[in-house]
C-alpha cells in the first residue's frame, strides 16, 4: 500500500481526522483519531512502557482499530487508530488491484 505523510500537531487530547481522497476517479473517506496516551495515566505503575501502552488499549473503542504507535515523550505516547469500517475497505480495495 503506498503511503502520503501528513504533519498532525501534537496537541492535547484526542484527534478525530478526517481525509476524503480521490483515487483514480473513485472518492473514499478516511476516518483515523490521533490519541495521546500519558505514561502516569496507566492504571498498574509500572517501568515497562510496553505494559503500559496495553493497558490502554485494551479497553479502547471496539470501533477503532490500532493503526500507528509514534515515537514516545518522558510523557506520553501518540497512538494513530483507523475506523474499522476503513480499515477494511482498505483491505478490500488492495484485493481487487
Amino acid at each position: 500500500m503506498a503511503h502520503i505523510a501528513i504533519p498532525i500537531p501534537s496537541l492535547p487530547g484526542k484527534q478525530d481526522i478526517e481525509i476524503e481522497v480521490t483515487i483514480n476517479g473513485q472518492k473514499q473517506a478516511l476516518h483515523y483519531r490521533v490519541e495521546l496516551f500519558y505514561w502516569g495515566d496507566c492504571n498498574i505503575p509500572t517501568f515497562d512502557r510496553v505494559e503500559c501502552i496495553q493497558q490502554h488499549l485494551a479497553g479502547y473503542d471496539q470501533d477503532w482499530k490500532l493503526y500507528y504507535i509514534g515515537a514516545p515523550t518522558d510523557d506520553f505516547v501518540p497512538v494513530t487508530f483507523v475506523k474499522k469500517e476503513d480499515w477494511e475497505k482498505q483491505r478490500k480495495l488492495l484485493t481487487m488491484s
